[in-house]
């Protein structure tokens, strides 16, 4: 069994930034990708960024050249900073790790609010 944590969330004026993290634990085999997904009130969950073993990278056109995913891959953490935050980044974030037999695990959401 996977365990995921994020952490990092908050408060934040619009043009600010925040650092979420995602702690993995426990029976951490056959690492596919993990991503950050996002849900906002009434809104479907969407993916935010995702990054691959093999360190490819993709992001969501909405956050992109604001956010920057990465992991390291030795303390089994993901970060995601987030630059120049807007009202609409305003959700729950959800930490994300996919596995090779497409197994899926997700933490339990770290909420970020971003104040115009």
């Amino acid at each position: 069994q996977v365990q995921l944590v994020e952490s990092g969330g908050g408060l934040v004026q619009a043009g600010g930034s925040l650092r979420l993290s995602c702690a993995a634990s426990g029976s951490i085999f056959g690492i596919n990708a993990m991503a950050w997904y996002r849900q906002a009130p009434g809104k479907q969950r969407e993916l935010v960024a995702a990054i691959t073993s093999g360190g490819s990278i993709n992001y969501a056109d909405s956050v992109k050249g604001r956010f920057t995913i990465s992991r390291d891959n030795v303390k089994n953490l993901m970060f995601l900073q987030m630059n120049s935050l807007k009202p609409e980044d305003t959700a729950v974030y959800y930490c994300n790790l996919r596995t090779v037999w497409n197994e899926y695990y997700w933490g339990q959401g770290t909420q970020v609010i971003v104040s115009s």
